[in-house]
C-alpha cells in the first residue's frame, strides 16, 4: 500500500461498494479522508469525515471543497466515484432517464474536477482519479446512457491530464470490471453471468481491487503517470 500520510482526499459515492472501499483504503494508507454521499455513511470508520453531498449540485461542491480548504489548507486527491447505472436500450430510453444518468455520471465528474482544480492549481499539485467502467471502453447490449456517460469520463480525464500537467496536477481513470457491490448484485442473473462469462479470469473482483489501483494512482509512486485509462477487470477488455 502506498504511503499517503499527510495527503487530504475527497471521495464521492462512499456509502457503499467501490466508494466505500476506496475511502477505507485511502484512510488506511494514511490520508485524511472526506467521504461524501447522498446516503447514510454511518458504517465508515470514525476517522473518516463524512458529508452529505449531491454531486449534481455545483454549489454544494464548492461548499465541500471550501470546507476542506479551510480546515486542512489543501486538497491533494479527488476521487470522482459517485455514479448510477441504467439498463435501457436506445429505442426505449426516456429523455428524463438519460438526463439523470448524464447528470450524475458525467456532469458530476465535471463539477468535481472544477471544484478540486481551484485549490490544486493554487498549491501546484494534485491527483484526480475518475471512476469510469469497462462500459466506457467496450459495448454491451442496452445501457445506452451509461455507456455514453462512462465513455465521456475517459475523454474528460484525458483533457484534464493534458491541460494541467504543467501545473503539477495528474488525472487518471480506473475502469472497473464486474465488482461485487450492491449495484452488481442487484442486476439480473443473466447480465451478471454474461459479464463474468466474458471475464478471462472467470470471476469478479472486490472493491478492494479498485481501491488498490486508486491508491497507487493517487500516490507519488505514480508521479509520472497521467492521462491513463486503467482497467481493473480480470482481463475483460483484453479479449
Amino acid at each position: 500500500m502506498p504511503d499517503l500520510t499527510g495527503s487530504v482526499a475527497l471521495v464521492t459515492g462512499a456509502a457503499q461498494g467501490i466508494g466505500h472501499g476506496i475511502a477505507c483504503a485511502l484512510a488506511d494508507a494514511g490520508a485524511v479522508v472526506i467521504a461524501t454521499d447522498i446516503r447514510d455513511q454511518s458504517d465508515l470508520s470514525d476517522s473518516i469525515v463524512t458529508r452529505s453531498h449531491d454531486v449534481t449540485d455545483g454549489e454544494r461542491w464548492r461548499e465541500v471543497v471550501s470546507e476542506i480548504e479551510s480546515q486542512h489548507g489543501r486538497l491533494d486527491i479527488l476521487v470522482n466515484n459517485a455514479g448510477v447505472s441504467g439498463y435501457d436500450s436506445l429505442h426505449e430510453l426516456e429523455l428524463a432517464e438519460w438526463q439523470r444518468i448524464i447528470d450524475i455520471n458525467q456532469t458530476g465528474v465535471l463539477l468535481g474536477m472544477q471544484a478540486a482544480l481551484r485549490p490544486m492549481l493554487r498549491q501546484g499539485s494534485g491527483s484526480i482519479v475518475n471512476i469510469s467502467s469497462i462500459c466506457g471502453a467496450a459495448s454491451v447490449s442496452g445501457v445506452a446512457a451509461y455507456h455514453a456517460s462512462k465513455h465521456a469520463v475517459l475523454t474528460m480525464t484525458k483533457n484534464a491530464a493534458v491541460s494541467y500537467a504543467r501545473q503539477g496536477i495528474r488525472a487518471n481513470a480506473v475502469l472497473p470490471g464486474w465488482i461485487r457491490t450492491p449495484l452488481t448484485l442487484g442486476q439480473t442473473d443473466d447480465l451478471n453471468e454474461a459479464f463474468l462469462g466474458a471475464t478471462p479470469m472467470g470471476h469478479g473482483g472486490e472493491p478492494a481491487d479498485i481501491a488498490a489501483a486508486v491508491c497507487f494512482l493517487a500516490s507519488s509512486e505514480a508521479r509520472f503517470i497521467t492521462g491513463v485509462d486503467l482497467p481493473v477487470d480480470g482481463g475483460y477488455l483484453a479479449r
